[in-house]
């Protein structure tokens, strides 16, 4: 393991229990332990959802709240249940706030069985200016924006749909460290393509037979994000395959799809998904998402681990090739390394996953 010369970098779950210690981190209900994950924290729904005419930041010395009070619909009581349907907008005050010191900032993302719903989750302060990115010395309450874009969802109060990560400092690698990383530690199986980033190509050759991915169908039922294992699959999602090496994405369609690569993710660093540059073609990786210390890595029982991609298509119908590269992850440095890591003794449902839909389908 390389020697840390000081704890600038994304902070690991015994900063972040610190950080609920000492007031940096509030909620009402207090924050349980098995929301902080290794290199996280889960956020929690509140009681309410206001059902908003459109997106939006609050924008500067300006509140949320305020901004509700102009783009409010209707409120939902989410007490016993809601359902969120698709294609509307709705924002949830959290359970969560902050107040963070002045050298500590956040970032939020999307959990992967969140994204791999299709479920466009995003977090928004007073103030905001930039959904997820949270300033160095925010003190304030903590909104999630929900968009359902594929299925309905049920949701309750506690559900956690987001997670939050802190860091000091600047804690992303350079190309030159994350090549000196990947000959120590070997990031990527196959050849590294490094550039801004780890880049990742999308797997349209499988080894066994030829299911490719899944295209979320237009007309389902709604999802209880509560029932794991629970749905079939069939129902909600048509499967994509090829003989051929590439598929053709609709226009307004989502699909998952897998990397031809498989990651790891060191124990002492972090990494999160980012999309690939807009001019490659009609598309993006829809979701960012965080990859915690340990993913498929040896020491927390993984051999390299694949990741899932989920694919929107934008205005065009457009040919997409098996090895074409759509996304990078950027690695960044832990402060220390966590306590626990991913894979091991926590619940990480994706630990060693190949092709996967949400764990609320059925094992295919």
């Amino acid at each position: 393991m390389r020697k840390r010369k000081s704890k600038m970098g994304v902070l690991p779950s015994q900063m972040i229990e610190g950080m609920i210690r000492d007031g940096a981190l509030k909620a009402t209900p207090a924050i349980l332990p098995e929301q902080v994950q290794p290199a996280s924290l889960d956020l929690r729904l509140g009681t309410v959802a206001y059902r908003v005419r459109a997106s939006f930041l609050s924008g500067q010395n300006a509140t949320v709240a305020r901004r509700l009070e102009e783009f409010e619909m209707h409120r939902i009581d989410l007490s016993d249940g809601a359902v969120l349907e698709k294609g509307a907008v709705y924002v949830v005050p959290l359970m969560e706030s902050l107040a963070l010191p002045n050298g500590v900032q956040a970032v939020a993302n999307a959990k992967s069985s969140t994204g791999r719903l299709d479920l466009l989750t995003r977090t928004i302060t007073d103030g905001g200016v930039e959904f997820d990115r949270i300033a160095p010395g925010y003190s304030g309450p903590l909104y999630a924006e929900i968009c359902p874009r594929s299925f309905s969802v049920l949701v309750r109060p506690g559900m956690r749909l987001n997670q939050i990560r802190f860091r000091k400092g600047q804690a992303v690698l350079s190309d030159i460290e994350l090549r000196k990383l990947h000959a120590e530690e070997t990031l990527v199986s196959g050849e590294a393509h490094i550039d801004d980033g780890l880049g990742f190509s999308v797997d349209l050759k499988p080894k066994n037979g030829n299911l490719v991915g899944f295209r979320a169908k237009p007309h389902t039922g709604v999802i209880d994000l509560d029932k794991l294992s629970f749905y079939e699959p069939e129902e909600y999602w048509e499967p994509i395959r090829t003989n051929e090496g590439r598929i053709i994405l609709d226009p307004g369609a989502f699909y998952i799809l897998v990397s031809r690569e498989a990651v790891t993710i060191p124990p002492d660093c972090a990494a999160e998904m980012a999309p690939y540059l807009a001019m490659v073609g009609e598309f993006r990786v829809h979701y960012a998402g965080f990859f915690d210390p340990g993913f498929g890595h040896a020491r927390a029982g993984g051999t390299g681990s694949r990741g899932v991609l989920e694919v929107r298509c934008h205005e065009a119908p457009f040919v997409l090739e098996h090895g074409q590269i759509v996304g990078r992850l950027v690695y960044e440095r832990m402060a220390e390394v966590p306590t626990q890591l991913y894979g091991t003794g926590i619940a990480s449902n994706y630990q060693g996953q190949g092709l996967k839909l949400s764990k609320h389908f059925k094992a295919i």
